[in-house]
């Protein structure tokens, strides 16, 4: 059994295809969503489904694999049980492959006023709040408003936080220039925020800081060496070498932290393994829980060393770990020997800032710009799974990247945009100047 159909999750089903098992892939949504792409889902650059794939398609013609909706809630590893909120499955063997969740540093109520980005529900939500916010700053008359509406904060410099940037960057001053008539887009700020002294920490400073001019030519601001101490409804409060600022900016997002998933602490309760700080279950080299050769962890959930540093939360690591657990469950069902231990091998590292523009790291050979975004353009079409998906993405991104057009630019669900009705008066339409 595989709980979580994410690349660690689907890569184990997958590669478990023509093994003598019959395989159950539990998850709370009937969709793999491909993960490093939200991001332009919040953005309206792409859809979401151009970036998902529902999984009893993905499985159709897999006839060891069947799909169940169910939100698992708890194990019980002696009766070999995973309980479901509506009932439970029996497991000989079981992979969980959960991922990990946005954290806000134990400041829990910051999560309604700045939204993460892991799941597609989260993008749509920024979406619309990015696009909502523009539309409240046409019809505000007041400037000091205007501008707390036309300011965006993305909290957190890793490459999350880069390319949600990097898209706002370009949706505010590209995408949409030349649309509205009473604000003037050049007045947008997006604020990237990043604790550390540069963006990109996890890669070579030489890249960090192609990332950061590259920000710039988007008229992203990058404040490093920056912590955020404080949020609520009209802005954020920022302290940096001692130093405290407020920031007034109705739209605020967040790339700064993520714990594991719930089911980290379950399995710690249930078989007393052990937890790194944000809640990853730290695993043995074959990937197992420690006392229980039957029950893996994979991916963003699991605490994997690599080099002396646990493995980042990437889609390659899910994949390599899902493909390794899968040959070892076929060596046990068909009597072989076990698999060495994993050991992970590194493909790099890649981050996109925007259009044409983007850092990549191979084996020591470091790169950039239009190279590195062409690189990060197929690799990213590869590995969305689905012909169909791969198809509407390219044509999406050939619009986007060379006419700069960003067709799914709607705002759905949630709440109106809220109008100050004390400052409604009519004020007369902005006159763009000449060029």
């Amino acid at each position: 059994m595989v709980v979580g159909g994410g690349f660690g999750g689907l890569y184990t089903v997958r590669k478990l295809r023509k093994a003598p098992v019959n395989i159950t892939l539990v998850d709370r949504r009937n969709f793999h969503l491909f993960q490093p792409l939200p991001y332009q889902v919040s953005n309206g650059g792409l859809s979401p489904a151009d970036i998902a794939s529902p999984l009893r398609h993905v499985f159709k013609r897999q006839r060891n694999a069947r799909v169940v909706l169910g939100e698992a809630v708890a194990v019980d590893p002696v009766g070999r049980r995973l309980l479901l909120a509506d009932g439970e499955l029996a497991y000989d063997t079981l992979v969980i492959a959960t991922g990990v969740r946005s954290d806000y540093f134990g400041h829990d109520g910051w999560e309604p006023l700045a939204p993460g980005l892991k799941s597609i529900e989260d993008a749509v939500e920024i979406r619309r709040r990015v696009l909502a916010a523009f539309e409240a700053a046409e019809r505000e008359p007041d400037p000091a408003r205007r501008r707390a509406w036309l300011t965006f904060v993305v909290v957190g410099g890793g490459p999350t936080g880069v390319e949600l940037a990097g898209a706002l960057g370009e949706l505010a001053h590209h995408s949409m220039r030349g649309e509205f008539r009473s604000i003037d887009l050049r007045e947008s700020r997006v604020i990237l925020v990043e604790g550390s002294e540069r963006v990109l920490p996890s890669f070579p400073p030489a890249l960090s800081h192609r990332a950061q001019r590259s920000l710039a030519r988007l008229a992203v601001e990058a404040r490093t060496g920056t912590r955020v101490v404080g949020i609520d409804p009209e802005g954020v409060d920022l302290q940096a070498g001692g130093r405290a600022e407020r920031l007034s900016a109705r739209t605020v997002l967040w790339a700064a932290g993520i714990a594991g998933t719930s089911l980290g602490r379950v399995l710690h309760e249930a078989t007393d393994c052990e937890l790194d700080p944000i809640g990853r279950v730290i695993v043995e080299p074959d990937l197992t829980v420690p006392g229980y050769p039957e029950l893996f962890v994979i991916g963003d959930l699991a605490h994997v060393k690599f080099r002396g540093v646990p493995l980042p939360g990437i889609a390659p690591a899910a994949i390599q770990e899902g493909k390794y657990v899968a040959r070892v469950i076929h060596a046990a069902r068909s009597g072989h020997a076990n698999p060495a231990p994993f050991r992970y091998l590194d493909k790099g590292a890649l981050a996109t800032i925007g259009r044409f523009a983007a850092v990549a790291e191979f084996h020591g050979l470091r790169f950039w710009g239009i190279p590195a975004w062409l690189v990060w353009l197929a690799i990213h079409i590869t590995y969305l799974i689905g012909f169909e998906n791969r198809v509407l993405v390219l044509i999406q991104w050939t619009n986007m990247y060379f006419r700069r057009g960003r067709g799914a630019r709607l705002i759905t669900h949630g709440p109106p945009v809220p109008v100050d009705r004390e400052h409604a008066a009519q004020q007369p339409p902005y006159t763009a100047p000449a060029p």
